[in-house]
């Protein structure tokens, strides 16, 4: 077993263990804050609301797979709150171009859809109906129809991908212009569920990071922990769109 990989039949591992805060100087700082009326970086986060992810279940079951109605809530979001910026993270659609279309005429700020594993895992990993070059064709449909937009895709990892095969993933996914991407560790959420195969150690998706700045991406969140909606990666992407970073 590599230092890298821990199986299942152990315990998780202690990255993947996060307690909640407390203790006597965590209470005495939230009263000291509370006293002298101040927000904390969390709590103007939470208070603000000025970036948020829009995403939905698949819905083949509709003429238009809910194309028409991700549009509507778009634009009704972007009515109501016109200084909030929108994560749109959306199904492939069957890779029809032209209900992919309708959600790009809804010019949300971000275009995110979701890669999920590499090549080879990817029937095992995904729905059937789904498909890995489906997903790379409309990311690339994505970026070619609005070019000065930001597209976004994630992957996760832990399900028996090799580090070859997840960083041509990554490659594949620079190669149609994914701006931003997020890697994180697969957790079952229940017995009928896939199983992890091994919990990837921090220092593997550190170097993740370091490489998916290397092949040009705006921003890599990388880590055990992050998810495709990750408050850290939101933050830069906020900044980035309103030219602070």
């Amino acid at each position: 077993m590599s230092t890298t990989t821990t199986r299942l039949s152990a315990k998780k591992p202690p990255w993947l263990k996060v307690p909640f805060p407390g203790g006597e100087r965590y209470s005495w700082i939230k009263k000291r804050a509370a006293n002298l009326n101040l927000s904390t970086v969390c709590e103007e986060a939470n208070c603000a609301l000025k970036y948020v992810v829009l995403t939905t279940v698949d819905r083949d079951d509709l003429p238009d797979q809910g194309a028409s109605h991700i549009a509507r809530c778009i634009r009704s979001t972007q009515r109501a709150c016109p200084e909030m910026l929108i994560e749109m993270l959306m199904p492939d659609f069957q890779g029809k171009t032209e209900l992919v279309q309708q959600v790009i005429n809804s010019r949300p700020a971000v275009l995110a859809h979701n890669l999920e594993t590499v090549r080879s895992l990817s029937e095992k990993v995904r729905d059937s109906r789904a498909g890995y070059d489906q997903s790379l064709d409309v990311l690339h449909y994505l970026k070619q129809q609005c070019p000065e937009g930001y597209t976004k895709s994630s992957l996760m990892l832990g399900v028996g991908e090799s580090r070859t095969e997840t960083l041509q993933a990554m490659k594949d996914l620079r190669d149609v212009g994914v701006d931003f991407l997020t890697i994180g560790q697969y957790l079952q959420p229940s017995k009928k569920h896939l199983k992890v195969e091994k919990f990837v150690h921090p220092d593997e998706f550190d170097d993740l990071a370091v490489q998916g700045d290397k092949m040009g991406f705006e921003y890599v969140a990388s880590g055990p922990l992050v998810r495709s909606s990750y408050k850290a990666a939101e933050f830069y992407i906020e900044r980035k769109i309103r030219g602070n970073a």
